[in-house]
């Protein structure tokens, strides 16, 4: 399995401290944000890895991570997404990298408490389709502003529907999945969104409507650093005072 770690988006939620650096740049307690989501990756035995990103600052990444080794990767890729056209679109970029190879997917401003492991196992035990990561989350309206899967009563992913009024469950859809090879024809069959991009729920709905659609139950801590300030600084504080990756 080969890992894709997308570090794109304008961070517009983050300004003005985004105004001079990619919002993957910014400091989580004591290293870059984007180191997180690498380690991440590296404790799940994922050393082969390609860097999306876009922007103005996409050179920083290659002065910060160089080839990689320094974090434990064999070898580091670098996909450059020209304008913002979607999480989906970014992880299109990746098809030659991936080579047909299953893939695990990471938003890099993802930073959780515990080891994504037990994710990576699960999936590679039987890679097909896709396996997404979900989070309990006990605020209805911090649902709404996330993917939230509508369960049936066996427990089986019916549907997700992203930023809900209502939310279905009281489960939100980390930016963290798995897909089969397959994915890249998934992606070049999606229609953009009313907001014009590629849509990574489109992508997990396919697989739900397939009926191969798996999900893991995360314990512990995650965060999105980059959905608000108030966020990045809550994972600041969550990460200096707990750490985070841990088996």
């Amino acid at each position: 399995m080969k890992g894709v770690l997308l570090a794109g988006g304008t961070g517009s939620r983050l300004y003005p401290l985004t105004r001079i650096t990619n919002k993957h740049l910014l400091p989580i307690y004591d290293r870059p944000m984007i180191q997180w989501s690498i380690e991440a990756l590296v404790n799940a035995g994922i050393t082969e890895m390609m860097l999306v990103t876009g922007g103005t600052h996409a050179g920083e990444f290659l002065r910060l991570l160089g080839n990689g080794h320094e974090f434990g990767i064999d070898r580091l890729s670098y996909g450059y997404q020209e304008r913002p056209g979607g999480i989906a679109e970014a992880l299109g970029l990746a098809e030659r990298f991936a080579d047909g190879e299953p893939v695990l997917v990471m938003l890099a401003d993802n930073v959780v408490e515990r080891s994504i492991r037990p994710m990576v196992e699960a999936f590679l035990a039987e890679p097909r389709g896709g396996r997404i990561l979900l989070t309990p989350v006990s605020e209805p309206s911090h649902l709404r502003h996330l993917g939230v899967p509508e369960l049936d009563a066996g427990g089986r992913v019916v549907r997700i529907i992203e930023k809900p009024e209502e939310p279905p469950s009281s489960f939100g859809v980390t930016g963290i999945y798995c897909y089969d090879a397959g994915v890249f024809d998934v992606i070049k069959r999606l229609v953009p969104s009313g907001r014009g991009e590629l849509e990574i729920t489109d992508v997990n709905n396919h697989y739900v409507a397939q009926g191969t659609m798996g999900y893991d139950i995360l314990e512990g801590f995650w965060g999105d650093a980059g959905e608000s300030i108030d966020a990045y600084y809550a994972v600041n504080d969550f990460v200096r005072t707990y750490g985070a990756n841990k088996a």
